[in-house]
């Protein structure tokens, strides 16, 4: 420690701010390389690389269902579906950029950045609750490029396609090893993965669309009527299913600083958020709809999961060419949206014995323990009714419901309560102007949450249910800014 300054102090550089580590930082528990402030050398990411990411984390299989769910499960048409998921993503991109401010001035991800309010140890409650969320979303989006790896080579080789399931397995291991080694080589492997994916995908969304544009009608497809009672009124049923697009992507309005950490500016995370996001999602779910319309006459049945359609054409050359396609699509959707994550939450809980690398095996592992079940069915070793369709339709969304809370007290904290700064090295210690835990962080957190699953379990306030992730957003950031005040 020779040369090294007793304290670390935090040095303003332009609009950023970078830490210079001092031998109590080296000395912490709660401090390691991995989660340390980015300097600003490593603040790499324009505007068009924050959009690609967008890009790539939009174009995935559940975004390409959504019309679907929205149409089945919450009775709207297809226009008034493709106007929620539209008018979700713009409502979206306001935590999701609020949060990021943080991040991109002092370089922290986002589990760091709960130390302010929820404290040092205190922090590991909220993040864990998110790194749980995308341990599943993990395990599901590694299922679906597992069928997509097997049906490549299915495609290659009759020997592979009579394995069947148990082809998928083996390709969900294969996809899952592809996914743990693009995190662990570090955020500039993401970058370019994404880059390099975005366009690609955006193509491969052209080509389904003009395969299946001969037979489907859009005007047929806007005209059909909704699926709800005739006398219902539009606004519950809208805004139930606006609540549930919110909540597809709430989980990334809370970790958006483990990217934004690494943005040039302010100006480059705000712009490429704002172009990569809403179109793309609409477009991408738009384009689910028309080719679930359209599969009756393609392939003789009605496929509303575009990996199962593309292996269903017959032309073994565009079969591989597009899950070549799906597959690169499905990494750098995983990769981004539910792996860093989770990686740097299980960190935060010891990061003297977890760094990046274990928290990434620690992150896939979890992953396959939550798709087990599913792993055994298709090997034949179980038999269960319970369906990946009903897990991601019912228990994610919901479950994503819960997280409103955190992002109102986040937004909260950064900008009313510390107005905008954040003493930067104490984040990172035992014994710095934060503490241990911070009792409103926690009563705005589990008083919208109680009242959440009170509506659940007794059918009691299930408006407050339905439309949890506003109502949960609101009063966690209320109850937090009251009891901050109160304590100041």
């Amino acid at each position: 420690m020779t040369g090294m300054p007793e304290k670390s102090r935090a040095v303003p550089v332009g609009e950023f701010y970078e830490l210079e580590i001092g031998a109590d930082l080296a000395a912490s528990p709660r401090f390691n390389d991995d989660i340390a402030p980015t300097r600003v050398a490593q603040r790499t990411w324009n505007h068009w690389h924050v959009a690609a990411l967008w890009v790539g984390m939009a174009i995935c299989v559940p975004t390409y269902t959504l019309g679907g769910v929205l149409t089945t499960y919450f009775g709207l048409s297809v226009g008034e579906a493709l106007w929620a998921v539209f008018i979700a993503n713009v409502i979206v991109l306001i935590p999701l950029i609020l949060n990021a401010f943080a991040g991109t001035k002092f370089g922290i991800p986002f589990p760091v950045m709960l130390r302010s309010a929820f404290g040092i140890i205190g922090s590991n409650v909220p993040a864990l609750i998110r790194a749980l969320v995308a341990c599943g979303w993990f395990g599901i989006q590694t299922l679906f490029g597992g069928i997509a790896v097997h049906l490549l080579l299915s495609a290659l080789s009759d020997t592979w396609a009579q394995l069947g399931g148990v082809g998928e397995v083996i390709g969900f291991f294969i996809f899952w090893i592809a996914n743990v080694w693009v995190v662990i080589r570090g955020s500039e492997s993401i970058k370019y993965l994404e880059v390099f994916a975005a366009p690609l995908l955006l193509l491969v969304g052209a080509g389904l669309l003009v395969w299946a544009w001969p037979q489907a009608s859009v005007s047929q497809l806007l005209a059909q009527p909704a699926q709800r009672p005739a006398d219902a009124s539009l606004v519950g049923y809208f805004f139930a299913g606006l609540t549930a697009m919110v909540g597809f992507w709430a989980t990334l309005s809370l970790n958006i600083p483990d990217f934004s950490r690494f943005a040039k500016s302010q100006r480059s995370q705000i712009i490429g958020q704002v172009i990569g996001l809403p179109l793309t999602m609409v477009l991408f779910a738009g384009l689910g709809v028309v080719m679930t319309a359209a599969s009756k006459q393609l392939v003789g049945e009605t496929v509303s999961d575009p990996i199962s359609l593309i292996g269903k054409i017959d032309s073994p050359f565009w079969v591989v060419v597009s899950m070549i396609i799906v597959i690169l699509a499905t990494i750098s959707t995983n990769t981004a949206a539910n792996i860093v994550s989770p990686t740097n939450d299980f960190q935060n809980v010891a990061p003297r014995f977890i760094n990046q690398r274990k928290g990434v095996l620690l992150t896939g592992c979890i992953g396959i323990a939550l798709m087990s079940w599913e792993l055994l069915k298709r090997m034949g070793w179980l038999h269960s009714d319970v369906s990946l369709d009903s897990l991601y339709s019912n228990w994610l969304i919901g479950y994503s419901s819960l997280l409103g809370p955190i992002a109102g007290i986040m937004v909260v904290d950064y900008f009313v309560v510390r107005a905008q700064h954040y003493d930067l090295p104490s984040l990172y210690l035992d014994s710095g102007s934060y503490p241990a835990w911070n009792p409103p962080g926690f009563v705005a957190l589990l008083v919208p949450v109680g009242l959440t699953l009170i509506a659940i379990t007794t059918g009691k306030l299930q408006w407050f249910y339905t439309y949890g992730w506003f109502t949960g957003s609101f009063l966690g950031g209320l109850i937090y800014y009251l009891m901050s005040r109160k304590n100041s």
